[in-house]
């Protein structure tokens, strides 16, 4: 079968919608489904977000990162505008950056229950030092656990060379 049928993209509003509304503060509401039409495949989704941004919780002001989100979908599947949405709500979200990719990766998990998730910001440094915060989850019980786990303890091991941040 080509293409999606309604019953597939039941749920989906904002793809399309001409009268989007953007929030103005953390909108988990904003996230959106849709039906994984190859869950006997195991492959990675990446989204790679470069113009996210969020408040400092203790100066109020704006943080920039790029955010990098790579699952592998069970059933469902984030759905992009959505998502593009409810990662603008942080705009006037305060948090700490690591909280920031903790919350969205488990967002994203309630959502969408993957079998495995991975989360990394990649800020722009405050007062001479940037800060990149790295979440994951594998699914328990099943292969994705231990993905999770040796994909944590390894993520780092070869760092890029930053020096234009």
């Amino acid at each position: 079968m080509i293409g999606r049928n309604k019953e597939e993209l039941n749920g989906v509003t904002s793809l399309g919608n001409q009268s989007t509304r953007y929030p103005d503060n953390y909108a988990p509401e904003m996230l959106e489904c849709f039906t994984n039409k190859h869950p006997e495949n195991d492959y990675f989704v990446k989204f790679n977000c470069p113009e996210f941004t969020s408040l400092c919780p203790m100066t109020g002001q704006p943080d920039f990162a790029t955010i990098y989100i790579s699952y592998v979908p069970e059933l469902k599947m984030v759905e992009s505008k959505s998502l593009k949405l409810y990662l603008f709500s942080f705009r006037n979200h305060g948090d700490f950056h690591e909280d920031c990719v903790n919350i969205i990766m488990k967002d994203l998990i309630r959502l969408t229950e993957p079998k495995y998730i991975e989360v990394w910001g990649k800020f722009t440094p405050r007062g001479g030092i940037s800060i990149d915060p790295y979440c994951n989850y594998g699914k328990p019980g099943t292969k994705w656990e231990q993905v999770a786990f040796n994909r944590l303890v390894n993520h780092d091991l070869y760092p890029e060379k930053v020096d234009n941040r």
